[in-house]
């Protein structure tokens, strides 16, 4: 059965990363339920899989997006130096504190509706100029900590959570999604460094699940390399619309599974 697993998950990665690479989010928070549900990865081994596949997957999307010269820039920088201490402290947190996945499906389905909503509404009732004031350099940083905190905690892209809220504060998307994809990418190789240390000295089953990891990275790796070429010949209001599609379904995703 192991080919066969192997199989799925490159499809399921590669499936994933096309259609979320093009708006910033590495994928691993779809990758989350459909590990928990089809592939019976255990709790809190789906944490560091869905890191292991965050760092597989995302040199394909960067890639793409360094030849287009979109990964310089300070938000990029404010992002990957947010994020990363708040994933050592999310991993810490989430091995011996936070062992149950119940609590956060719920979050994220409170979190994600409404921002999904939010943005959508945003985009085709865009309000005037004077109120898409761009958030300031420090609330930037403040964010991308939190959010290390929770990518650390339970294995997602910081982008699925750090898009919405910028693109909707009038940040192009543009510049965005290179930088959301670049702290995930950065946060997930510390992340998935921190559990395999952890799974050295604590018993259960911390350390990921290696096969299914590897296969939907690689997955990953062709989608979102075949995301990020498409997303400069999509329109902004597409792509807008396509994120807060995706956070919408994402938190009607999670509040089923979190309601079973």
């Amino acid at each position: 059965m192991g080919w066969e697993l192997g199989a799925a998950g490159l499809a399921v990665g590669m499936l994933i990363a096309a259609v979320t690479a093009p708006v910033g989010v590495s994928g691993a928070v779809f990758l989350l339920p459909v590990q928990l549900s089809i592939f019976a990865v255990p709790n809190p081994a789906v944490t560091p899989t869905n890191l292991l596949y965050n760092v597989v997957a995302g040199p394909g999307a960067l890639l793409r997006y360094r030849r287009d010269g979109a990964l310089t820039g300070p938000l990029v920088r404010r992002l990957v130096l947010g994020t990363l201490p708040g994933v050592v402290l999310g991993a810490v947190i989430r091995v011996f504190a936070l062992p149950g996945p119940g609590v956060f499906r719920l979050l994220v389905a409170a979190l994600m509706l409404p921002l999904g909503i939010w943005l959508i509404t945003r985009t085709l009732r865009p309000s005037s100029p004077e109120n898409r004031r761009q958030p300031r350099p420090r609330t930037v940083t403040g964010l991308a900590l939190a959010v290390g905190v929770v990518g650390g905690i339970y294995g997602i892209g910081g982008g699925s959570i750090l898009g919405p809220i910028l693109v909707g504060r009038g940040v192009p998307i543009a510049k965005v999604a290179p930088a959301a994809l670049a702290s995930t990418f950065a946060t997930s190789l510390v992340g998935a460094s921190t559990y395999a240390l952890l799974s050295l000295a604590h018993p259960g089953s911390i350390a990921p699940d290696w096969l299914l990891g590897l296969a939907c990275g690689l997955g990953g790796l062709i989608g979102g390399y075949l995301g990020a070429r498409l997303q400069p010949r999509l329109p902004e209001t597409f792509l807008r619309l396509l994120l807060g599609t995706l956070a919408t379904a994402l938190g009607i995703l999670y509040a089923i599974d979190a309601l079973r």
